[in-house]
């Protein structure tokens, strides 16, 4: 993994806000109308070859190819995985819980909302609406777990290489979930929770091997438990609780990156991209120790949204391991607001100062839509905040490097 021994190198989560013929696609999907698939796929493989493109232009150092073709950061997974059966949707409470009780109208008026929120208004607005209401696709374990996404990832692949050909990155990654999922059932299947962790660990490890062999870089994509005190099946789950689930998936993790390199590896940790008041985050100083023991090369955290901004501040206290490279947030996804470049710059340099410059990349919080129809801000704003990423990567180069 190449690092910042020159100058601040530049990168971001993953997901990008998707173009409008893909958004299409994708809407029709959801509400069970038919695609034509030849026309899809060729809708992403434009979308990827104009996002890398952008990416390029702008200036973006460590590229994604967008996560286009995926209709969610994490669900895409169900279409990969042999042994899961999808079954109707259920209500079911708040994910949130604990914002829910603290925050119950905001929350309210919130969850009413943000999936429509910057949705193209070419976009049918009453399919918009249905859409948004439509209930993520639910499974259940009805058969060992295995991987079939091969032609998928293929695609993906396939894609993405042709996008980057003849332009000038220092690298590229590309996304993909972690062996963790909290809406199936495996009882029937698997005598044990971490039985059916593991067996989605075995299969997650041919995606992750497929994409470093291909010669990308692969970012495990999913927070712990313990970050925002949320435990599936554990409505009031102890600190203790907490701990244990995460140290379990995180064993899992390091399952499924047997044989990988480590510096071919980064792990992403968000505390939920959501734009609530995020006053249940677990502080990054007690889950820091176990992020640390995933078997990767860079971490890639939360530093620009206010509620962790202050916490490169934890890294006076905890030494990066020796070798190890720190993907701050320095951009949010959250607000639109841009950025200004110097206060861009002043957050890359006070990590430098903490970790050291050749150990910093700056990134983003999370990526700008992790869904389909969860655009976090206007995508002119997606790309202007990128462009001061740049920018403020620049200056802090020239004061680090002066």
């Amino acid at each position: 993994m190449r690092r910042s021994t020159e100058r601040i190198l530049t990168t971001h989560v993953g997901s990008l806000i998707r173009p409008l013929p893909v958004l299409r696609d994708m809407m029709a999907k959801t509400l069970g109308e038919p695609v034509d698939e030849a026309a899809f796929q060729a809708h992403v493989t434009q979308g990827v070859a104009d996002v890398v493109a952008k990416q390029a232009e702008i200036g973006i150092d460590i590229p994604s190819d967008g996560e286009i073709s995926k209709p969610s950061f994490h669900n895409y997974v169900v279409e990969r995985l042999g042994g899961l059966e999808k079954v109707p949707p259920e209500q079911k409470g708040p994910y949130y819980a604990m914002l829910q009780e603290e925050f119950p109208g905001f929350m309210k008026q919130y969850n009413g909302m943000y999936k429509t929120m910057w949705m193209p208004p070419e976009l049918d607005a009453e399919k918009t609406q249905k859409a948004a209401k439509t209930p993520p696709t639910r499974v259940r374990v009805a058969a060992p777990i295995t991987y079939v996404g091969q032609a998928a990832l293929q695609r993906d692949l396939d894609n993405y290489k042709a996008a980057l050909e003849g332009k000038d990155f220092v690298e590229a990654f590309m996304p993909s979930a972690t062996p963790a999922r909290d809406d199936a059932d495996a009882g029937e299947v698997y005598e044990s929770e971490s039985a059916y962790l593991y067996a989605l660990a075995d299969a997650m490890h041919e995606e992750y091997k497929a994409i470093v062999d291909a010669g990308f870089v692969v970012q495990l994509d999913l927070g712990l438990p313990a970050r925002n005190q949320v435990l599936p099946g554990n409505p009031n789950p102890t600190p203790e609780d907490l701990r244990r689930a995460s140290e379990r998936q995180v064993e899992a993790y390091n399952h499924a990156l047997r044989g990988i390199p480590e510096d071919r590896v980064r792990y992403h940790m968000c505390w939920g991209s959501m734009n609530t008041p995020h006053t249940t985050d677990v502080p990054l100083r007690e889950v820091i120790d176990i992020i640390l023991k995933i078997k990767a090369q860079a971490y890639v955290i939360e530093g620009a949204n206010p509620r962790h901004e202050h916490e490169w501040m934890v890294w006076k206290d905890v030494k990066l391991p020796d070798g190890k490279i720190l993907v701050p947030g320095v951009i949010s996804h959250q607000t639109n607001v841009v950025e200004h470049p110097e206060l861009v710059a002043w957050r890359i340099e006070n990590y430098a100062s903490v970790v050291g410059r050749e150990n910093v990349i700056a990134g983003t919080d999370c990526g700008f839509s992790q869904g389909w129809n969860m655009a976090r801000v206007h995508p002119e704003v997606q790309w202007a905040k990128l462009s001061a990423l740049v920018e403020g990567a620049r200056l802090a180069s020239q004061r680090l490097w002066a």
